[in-house]
């Protein structure tokens, strides 16, 4: 079980870099990671930085892909944004934090819902 969804998240990912690309960003890296924690996606659109934060589900049992985000995931998540900018020398770039759900039901197209500046 823990593979397919492995599996459904790396293909939710997949689908989200690929609709960025469809926007004009620039993908710089996926699954980033230090020991705080990991970023999905980190792009760049025009002159603005995205840590986008990705949520693949195959199911809407447990609600909306989003509603995982707390605040405690938040909070990390803005720590590693801050931490990505000062290990690459960023400091005063824009940036935003972004989300995604991606929805996988009953073999149909997926759906992504992809949500700008959430944070």
């Amino acid at each position: 079980m823990a593979t397919h969804a492995r599996q459904v998240g790396v293909d939710g990912e997949t689908l989200v870099a690929s609709y960025l690309e469809g926007q004009g960003a620039e993908i710089i890296a996926r699954n980033w990671r230090i020991k705080e924690g990991e970023i999905d996606i980190v792009a760049r659109l025009d002159r603005t930085l995205l840590f986008v934060e990705v949520k693949s589900r195959t199911s809407s049992a447990f609600g909306h892909p989003l509603e995982a985000i707390d605040r405690a995931k938040a909070h990390r998540l803005q720590r590693l944004a801050l931490a990505w900018i000062a290990l690459h020398d960023q400091w005063g770039a824009d940036y935003r934090i972004d989300a995604a759900a991606v929805n996988f039901h009953n073999g149909l197209k997926p759906i992504i819902d992809y949500r700008s500046g959430v944070l």
